[in-house]
């Protein structure tokens, strides 16, 4: 079993085992499923002279990819609550890389007219915290902290020749969250997760109106930005992605 099943599987268990505690806690899951556009993935390993700065999406293409991602609340009480956010992301194509000549890419030449088979991934578990500090005139808003751990990697093929750079990394966020009731059963919803400074930044940006079947059931359905990356002395890698989703929410 791959590791992105393992563990979506671990965590619909650990929330299930979770309702046990009592009638008081209150716990959502969310899933997202819809398609993802590639904006733009510029790349430049290593981020020197021996490197070339080059668009990864003209050889992965611009989209759309089919995506997923588990969004898990457990609230703690009135105001204190949990997130867990499982959202992997993996892109591999065949396609040529822009302009003519070779490109260096960790240590490696390869041909820009030439077929290259390329993989992106860049998976994000997240765990946060988040306090509700506003309940009134239709509003409700949290804010917190998450930590999120990045799994990355950006790897080309040409033949034989082959190069990869992998990152596994710890990322803390802000996290930002609001609702509004706009109608009995229909609410706006937007989530935020990001921090910018540093060598680099991270921005994960939803904006959705939901629609609530019953007491536990809700359909959602908006907009979801993706942006970031870092610049240092090893890697120079910003990609921009943005999804139109639709979700299921299911509350107990």
């Amino acid at each position: 079993m791959s590791q992105a099943k393992l563990l979506f599987t671990a965590i619909f268990l650990t929330f299930l085992s979770l309702e046990s505690f009592g009638q008081n806690s209150a716990f959502v899951l969310e899933l997202e499923v819809g398609p993802t556009w590639q904006a733009k993935n510029d790349v430049q390993i290593p981020n020197d002279t021996t490197g070339d700065r080059f668009d990864l999406a003209d050889v992965l293409g611009s989209g759309p990819y089919a995506s997923v991602r588990l969004n898990g609340i457990w609230n703690i009480n009135e105001r204190h609550g949990l997130r867990v956010v499982l959202a992997p992301l993996t892109i591999e194509e065949r396609g040529q890389l822009d302009g003519t000549g070779t490109v260096r890419f960790d240590g490696e030449t390869f041909q820009a007219d030439t077929p290259v088979d390329a993989r992106y991934r860049f998976n994000s578990w997240r765990l946060g915290y988040r306090y509700k500090y506003y309940d009134a005139n239709g509003w409700k808003l949290w804010v917190g902290a998450t930590a999120k751990v990045r799994d990355a990697e950006i790897r080309l093929r040409q033949g034989e020749t082959r190069a990869s750079d992998d990152d596994l990394g710890f990322v803390p966020l802000l996290h930002l969250a609001g609702e509004y009731q706009l109608a009995d059963r229909w609410h706006f919803e937007f989530d935020f997760d990001g921090l910018a400074g540093g060598p680099g930044r991270a921005i994960d940006l939803s904006l959705k109106l939901g629609y609530d079947l019953d007491d536990k059931w809700r359909l959602t359905a908006g907009y979801r930005g993706l942006e970031g990356g870092a610049d240092t002395d090893d890697v120079y890698s910003f990609a921009w992605f943005n999804t139109a989703l639709v979700g299921a929410q299911y509350r107990f």
